[in-house]
Formats: C-alpha cells, structure tokens, sequence
C-alpha cells in the first residue's frame, strides 16, 4: 500500500510544509509513491484566516514587500532554499503598500499551487473539504483521521496538525458575561475572528464597550465605520449615522505601535549577539529548567538594547557622547541592569535616545487624567507622536529594536514554552497596525465616535448592563448594553472548540500551564506527560509551544516558522522513507 500521510489544516502553515515536502523530497524521498490528504473546510492556500470571500475593506498589517511564503538562505535548515517571490513581487504592488486579505489569500493559493507542481510525479496531493474531529491509533502502527460526515477514517502512516487560530470555549469570566447578558437581554461578543463574527447586534449610535487594543480592534473598528458605510475625506471621518460608538480600553490602554513607514540604510545590528544558539542551549541544558523572567529576559532586555544602540550610535552618531568601539566593550562587559544603566546615561545624553522597555510597555503606567475629556486629548496627542516617531527615520533605532525582536522571537521558538507575555509584548511592539489605520482611528476619535477608556479597564456586570472603568481616569465610567472582546481565541488544548485537540490530549498528549499543546520545538512531534514524542504525529502552529510569529514572515529574517517547517518536513519524509524501505525489503 502506498504511503499515506494526513496534514490537517491547508492554511498558510499547511501550505508551507507542503512546499517544504516539495522542497526535500528529491533528496530523502525520490520518486516513490506517497498519497498526502490535506483536511480543510477551507479552500487550501488561504484556509479560514487568509480565504478571499472576506471583507476588501481587511487590510493585512504588512507592508507587501514583507510578505513572503519563501525561503532563503538566512533561514537555518538543512533542507535546499527554493527562491520564490514576495507578495508585492507577485502582484505587481509597490513594496509599501498594505494589501488588502484577499489578494494575500490568492497569493496564497498560488503558492499552494506552485508547491503542488513540484511534487515528484509519484506524489498525489487529495483535498478533503471537512473538520477533522479526531485521530486515533496506537503509537507504532496507523493512525486514523476521523472526518465529519464520513463513516470510516482516512488511514495516515503520519499526520501533521497544522490547524492556524482555533475557536475556544468560553473561560470562567467570559462564561458569566454570557449568562448575564442572556438574562438581561444584553450583547456580549467573546473572542473571535472578527471577519466571523456576526456584528449585527451592535447598533447605530449606542455606546459599545470594546475589551482589546490591538489587530482584532482594528478589525471590528473598520467592520463598522467603513464597513456601514462611512468614509474618509483626508484627516476627517464622515460618517453614515449607521455606526455605533466605540469605548475602547485594555491593559495598557493605548492601540499597537504603528508599522514603521521608512527603509533601512546602512550597516544591520550582527544579530544575534547576547541571545543566540549558544545561550538557548545552555537555557536548555539546564537540570532544573529556567525560569522566563530570571533567566531569559535579562538576555533578550540586552540583545534588544544591543540592536537599538547599535543603530543609534552606527547611523545617528551626533546624539551620543561615546565611540561605538568603546561603548560595544564597555556594554558586551556590563553584568546587571545598574551597570548597563549608568553606562547608557553616560553615552547618551537624551533620555529620549535611550531604550526603556518598560516604560514601553506600561506607556500610561501612573498617569492620570482629570477628566475623561482631558484623556481623550492626551491619547491622541500619544497616538500622533507614535505615527511621526514610527515614519521619521531620525528614529530609525526603533528599527534596530524590530530587527532585534525578530531575532529574539527565532531563537524562543526553540525554548517551547515561556508564557504568554512575551508574545503578547512582541506583537504590541513589532506587529501593530499600518500607519493609516492609526490615522483613521484620529479621525474617528475627533468625529466623537471612538472613545479611549483607559488602561487596566475593567468591566463589571451589574445594575442590569456593562459598566467600564480606568484609574487612568479615577471617577470616570461609562455605560453600554454591548461588550465585544476583540481578541482572538486562546488556543488552548482543554477549552478548544474543535474536538480533534481535546480528543488527542485525552489520547495522552500534554499541555502546559498555559494549556498550549506540547511539541517538541525542533520538529513539532507532539509530547506525552513524560516528555516521549509521538513517533506519528506532529503539530504546528499558534496553539502548541513551539508557537511563532506568523506562517509567513518578512523576506531575509530566518523565518522561524520556516525553519520548523523544514525540520518537519524532512522528519516526516525520513518515517516515511525507511517505512518504505522497510516494507520493500520484507
């Protein structure tokens, strides 16, 4: 019988495994049979996420110049580099420009296509347009893939999970919102896809609670202004009188840093220099594991410093007080926070010039404001100072900082798990929004239909609606009988909406703290209580440990994701290769 091999998701991350296969299996698999069944309601290429039948008016948060399904040679893998274009390579856009998910989705499906014809002509690629709802199977023989509405599974000598953003379960306190809202004829929006979620309820002109600042909010905030019909006239918002208004809030209280608008010139930041291979290693190596703020923070605190000073001192050497030589000694020698501290106050004048990442994560940490007026001024006024910063390349270190999170983020990936901070605090910092959608949100707080609440909001239900409050606003509260949590699920194993992962750590497969799936990072074969990987099965994506940024990733920065692909598409054509053989030879 022919090899069978089952990837459960055709998404982004199914579709670049399916270019890693392609990619390796002149060397480790040949020209012998292999059948590869991609399980997906969702057209492959795009899947659910990235499908085209979504909204134009959804931007991706990228510049087209920075998307790219493809590998090169900065991705550490063993398999070959198959070149190919970026995403405004291919559709002919100007490298800046924001693309909208329908043209990502069909640049998608392209790859897709492209993967598909350079199997070996003994490969057969089968689509199956259903959920997976579950895998069984001992750990040594074949495993089954049990598919809705089909009686009888598909037989798989491996299968891969690459299954993208999951629907969740509501948790304990998002569980009590529904019932009180159920019971007080009230609107409540869990965690959600925003392009899935039915906004229908939230009507024209009435105040809307909104729990979330980031990529979701963005989305629900163009869904419904441009979306009901209202438009932009240069900096003013004109609305359509069928949009409701928005109070906004979340634990720092301010929206994502925006995309930086400008190119990099000069010399790089040799990245990675404090927290590489060697330091991951000796993290790993450690008897008693290693805890993510003791141990791996300092170390990524001073990679990031290292890429911003680098920057600051390589292209705008006017602004310190110090030769560049004798400060990377002086920094590289530095033990302890204290120390690295005086020695930056002493080779850069401006506190401005200087990297404070915890100012920068706690942008609002102590301030207060008077009034809820008075607030409403104050975060517009951050918002504009964030867009000129984030499009002046007078300030091109925060640039130094981008390229230090990516690489910081390529070398966590191999740690597994370390808690949802840091992804939370690299998606604030390095994934927010396009400038214009910064712009936009101006306008709509000028027009008096975005409303800023404040940091560590908080939201009670009582008096028969959502009450919001802030101390960044001490006294101030507003009001609503709708509360949306725009966010997207947490992709955690015991409360995923989808049965196939609930199914399969009842099967034995562990989860951490965090409830992530674990796998161990450098192929993504999925781990028992006791640490063994599944010899047949493997995972990749958002809800296991070894998460990373995104399937694609920007053009010549190691692409972590890539790289996982890589090592598990050799894995899997290696199985399957010696099963071959071993069957041939019987």
């Amino acid at each position: 019988m022919r090899p069978q091999l089952v990837i459960v998701g055709a998404g982004p991350r199914g579709t670049g495994l399916l270019e890693r296969i392609a990619a390796n299996a002149p060397e480790l698999y040949g020209d012998s049979g292999l059948d590869i069944h991609l399980v997906d309601p969702h057209p492959p290429g795009g899947g659910r996420i990235w499908r085209q039948a979504q909204s134009p008016l959804l931007w991706m948060n990228s510049h087209a110049e920075d998307v790219t399904m493809f590998t090169d040679d900065t991705v550490t893998m063993d398999g070959p580099v198959r070149a190919g274009p970026t995403l405004h390579e291919w559709a002919g856009l100007a490298g800046s420009t924001f693309a909208d998910r329908q043209l990502q989705g069909r640049y998608l499906r392209w790859v897709y296509e492209q993967a598909l014809a350079e199997l070996p002509e003994g490969v057969t690629v089968h689509h199956h347009a259903r959920r997976a709802l579950r895998v069984s199977g001992p750990r040594e023989g074949r495993q089954e893939v049990w598919l809705e509405g089909r009686p009888r599974p598909l037989l798989a000598d491996l299968v891969v999970l690459a299954l993208g953003h999951l629907d969740a379960e509501l948790d304990e306190e998002q569980g009590e919102l529904a019932a009180y809202a159920r019971e007080h004829k009230l609107t409540h929006l869990p965690p959600d896809f925003t392009a899935d979620t039915d906004l229908t309820a939230l009507r024209p002109g009435e105040p809307v609670l909104v729990r979330g600042f980031g990529l979701a909010f963005v989305d629900l905030m163009v869904l419904l202004t441009e979306g009901r019909g209202g438009r932009y006239e240069g900096d003013t918002y004109v609305p359509s009188g069928r949009e409701p208004v928005l109070y906004v809030g979340s634990r720092r209280g301010v929206p994502y840093h925006s995309k930086i608008g400008y190119d990099w010139t000069g010399d790089r930041p040799p990245l990675p220099r404090f927290f590489g291979p060697a330091e991951v290693e000796r993290l790993l190596a450690r008897p008693a594991g290693f805890d993510f703020r003791r141990d791996v923070w300092p170390l990524v605190e001073k990679e990031l410093g290292f890429a911003h000073y680098h920057r600051l001192f390589t292209a705008h050497p006017g602004r310190t007080a110090m030769a560049w030589a004798d400060f990377e000694e002086k920094y590289a020698a530095a033990a302890g926070h204290d120390e690295l501290r005086a020695l930056v106050a002493a080779a850069v004048p401006d506190p401005a010039d200087r990297l404070d990442l915890t100012a920068l994560d706690h942008p609002l940490e102590g301030t207060r404001y008077a009034s809820h007026e008075a607030f409403q001024e104050g975060l517009r006024a951050y918002v504009e100072g964030d867009l000129k910063r984030r499009h002046d390349p007078s300030h091109s270190a925060d640039l130094g900082v981008f390229l230090g999170l990516l690489s910081v983020y390529g070398q966590i990936v191999r740690l597994g798990n370390v808690g949802s901070w840091w992804h939370g605090f690299f998606s604030y910092l390095a994934s927010g929004p396009p400038g214009p959608r910064l712009r936009q949100m101006l306008a709509l707080s000028r027009a008096g239909l975005l409303r800023f609440v404040g940091a560590g909001m908080t939201v009670r239900a009582e008096d028969g609606v959502f009450r919001a409050t802030s101390p960044t606003v001490p006294g101030f509260s507003v009001e609503a009988r709708a509360l949306v949590e725009a966010r997207l699920p947490e992709p955690t194993v015991g409360r995923a909406r989808d049965s196939l992962l609930r199914e399969l750590h009842a099967d034995g497969a562990a989860e951490t703290p965090e409830g992530l799936l674990r796998v161990d990072p450098e192929d993504g074969r999925v781990l028992d209580a006791a640490g063994r990987p599944h010899p047949r099965r493997f995972a990749l994506g958002p809800y296991t440990n070894a998460r990373t940024p995104g399937a694609f990733t920007r053009p010549r920065t190691g692409g972590p994701a890539f790289r996982q692909n890589d090592a598990t598409a050799r894995a899997v054509l290696g199985f399957l290769s010696a099963s071959l053989e071993k069957e041939l030879t019987r």
